[in-house]
């Protein structure tokens, strides 16, 4: 059972994995040091503890520990708790969500482990925002996606806003990052998987086209700014477009993503 422990002073040590959640590059600083990353809200929380990742620690107001009673009582790491005033100069922001906890990251699994059995994998090529991130997650583990894959230079999945915004679906949905990108696409393909680029490239056929009659599919998105690279953009097996009304040439890759697992999943 967790230890419950009231904290009177902000400036208190053991709250150090919880300071100044505002500051992005030290939280990515301290969270990669120290490997750890933050849960938000009563329910990312139990999602996070649910699939599997062991808690440094928890955080929050009285008046959130009935709610996650039954996480706490499972787990042998220290509760702080504080007042919401006193949480919100802790963090930098108002703790509106339920409760906090710090948990231990975990070794990225293998390429091979996180596609075995799988039949439809998204691919994320340089997705910097973590909000994006977030969103690619929720929709695929709404959509059917039966893994993630991340380009090295990809927004952390783990990250606090990432996993707030994708509802814990990055605890459920299994994914890794793939180191060797050069040959990611090669790789795929020995696993019989055949890989769909979203593009505006002038070859680009819709969707739906694209995806039909297909059984294992590697969907590929690119990054915000420029799209795929255009190795990966080239190198696809087939390049599809989301047809668009006249004037519009390209949804958000957050929405992109929405639409085109919604699509692939029902091919």
């Amino acid at each position: 059972m967790a230890r419950l422990i009231e904290i009177a002073d902000p400036a208190d040590p053991r709250l150090a994995d919880y300071r100044d959640l505002r500051d992005v590059q030290l939280r990515r600083a301290l969270e990669a040091e120290h490997g750890l990353f933050l849960a938000e809200g009563e329910k990312v929380v139990r999602r996070a503890v649910e699939g599997g990742f062991e808690a440094r620690s928890f955080l929050m107001a009285p008046r959130w520990l009935d709610g996650l009673a039954d996480v706490l009582d499972a787990s042998d790491a220290p509760c702080y708790v504080l007042s919401e005033a006193l949480a919100e100069r802790v963090t930098g922001f108002h703790v509106h969500r339920g409760a906090l906890a710090s948990l231990h990251r975990r070794p990225d699994p293998s390429l091979e482990s996180v596609i075995e059995g799988a039949r439809f994998v998204l691919v994320l090529e340089d997705l910097v925002d973590h909000t994006n991130v977030g969103a690619a997650f929720r929709s695929g583990a709404a959509l059917g996606v039966d893994a993630v894959l991340l380009s090295p230079r990809c927004a952390d999945p783990l990250y606090r806003r990432a996993v707030k915004v994708g509802m814990g679906a990055v605890f459920s949905l299994p994914w890794t990052r793939v180191p060797d990108w050069y040959d990611a696409l090669p790789t795929l393909a020995g696993h019989g998987f055949t890989s769909v680029a979203l593009t505006l490239a002038p070859d680009a056929v819709p969707l739906e086209e694209a995806v039909a009659g297909l059984d294992r599919i590697a969907l590929v998105l690119g990054s915000e700014g420029h799209g795929l690279t255009s190795r990966w953009e080239q190198s696809a097996d087939r390049r599809a477009i989301i047809p668009m009304a006249a004037g519009i040439d390209s949804l958000n890759v957050a929405a992109a993503a929405a639409v085109a697992c919604y699509v692939t999943a029902r091919r």
